[in-house]
């Protein structure tokens, strides 16, 4: 892949991913996510203004996210097309990059976040399910727990059947180009300046658009925010008779 068709793909996934954050503030319901946020956090902090109460939840709601949603919509087509891999079946692996010999099978995360044990049991077991599948192709199996970004690296050991590669050593690995990692900012250039442009109406038109729903459930007249109705609001038991 040379420098244009890269810039090109970038510009793509970057694309990708802000569409996927409009559809995504597009569908929050206010008060479905209103009820899984913490009122007495709020009052103690010493909130006052409703849009600021609508800035945290919107923030806290795309945040919650993007890390996901960048990972799917941008790292992983980039991984896959600049490998040359195909998207894979199976579950517990992303793509596969097959030679005459070696078949990586690849399980491509955001970053480095640490699994739990049986996160780690299941990652293991769904590797020894695919390699178990492809017996028959008589080619050395390579499964690859792979962080886009980080420094994470190990090896298999006999409670893990993969290993580990983030970063640099991941990106150089699949594409044969040490400095591959930095292209992928290099190449941004001002997409996302241009991205966030048109964005920022949206986030703008939402908070406008929750703030009046919020002070006009849980406001008094006067404006100040009231406390006892939106506490009662998320926490009250409603199965009682």
């Amino acid at each position: 892949m040379n420098t244009d068709e890269l810039q090109e793909l970038i510009s793509k996934c970057l694309k990708d991913f802000y569409d996927r954050r409009f559809k995504r503030l597009e569908k929050l319901k206010l008060r479905d996510f209103l009820r899984r946020k913490n009122p007495y956090l709020f009052k103690a902090l010493g909130t006052q203004k409703a849009s600021e109460i609508i800035e945290r939840i919107l923030t806290a709601y795309i945040g919650s996210s993007d890390e996901t949603i960048f990972g799917d919509a941008f790292f992983e087509p980039i991984a896959r097309i600049a490998s040359g891999a195909k998207v894979s079946d199976a579950e517990g692996a992303d793509f596969i990059v097959e030679s005459e010999t070696r078949v990586l099978a690849v399980a491509l995360k955001s970053g480095p976040n640490i699994y739990n044990a049986s996160q780690k049991k299941r990652q293991s077991q769904e590797f020894s399910a695919l390699r178990n599948r492809l017996y028959k192709l008589h080619k050395q199996f390579d499964p690859v727990l792979a962080h886009a970004y980080g420094h994470a690296k190990s090896e298999p050991t006999k409670d893990l059947v993969y290993r580990r590669s983030s970063g640099q050593a991941f990106w150089a690995e699949i594409t044969g180009e040490p400095d591959f990692y930095l292209k992928l900012v290099r190449l941004m250039k001002e997409e996302p300046a241009k991205h966030k442009q048109k964005y920022a109406p949206a986030w703008d038109a939402a908070v406008n658009k929750f703030t009046a729903e919020f002070v006009e459930g849980f406001c008094f007249p006067s404006g100040q925010i009231d406390w006892e109705k939106l506490v009662r609001f998320v926490s009250e038991d409603t199965t009682k008779s």
